[in-house]
């Protein structure tokens, strides 16, 4: 991937994840995939490769679980999903 907005917003998605307190179990699940998930975008190479539908559909449902209790965070994946939309990614 070269954008680089793509990058910035993976880095500071990782940042607020690791800030977050989440005291539900499905909570704590989802921020486990989404720290994966945003594990695997990064380490990826410039070359642009397909995001899998899970991974996506895992993303909007972090959206839907967090949306009220930390909406910045929830505002932050649907930026990256617009940018990974926009990319053709």
């Amino acid at each position: 991937m070269t954008d680089q907005n793509l990058r910035d917003l993976l880095e500071k998605l990782e940042n607020q994840l690791q800030r977050i307190d989440v005291t539900d179990e499905a909570g704590r699940e989802r921020l486990h995939r989404l720290e994966a998930d945003i594990r695997r975008l990064r380490e990826r190479s410039d070359e642009q490769e397909d995001t899998d539908e899970s991974m996506l559909e895992r993303f909007q449902d972090s959206i839907d679980h967090f949306e009220t209790s930390h909406p910045e965070l929830t505002m932050m994946i649907s930026q990256m999903m617009t940018i990974l939309s926009n990319a053709g990614i």
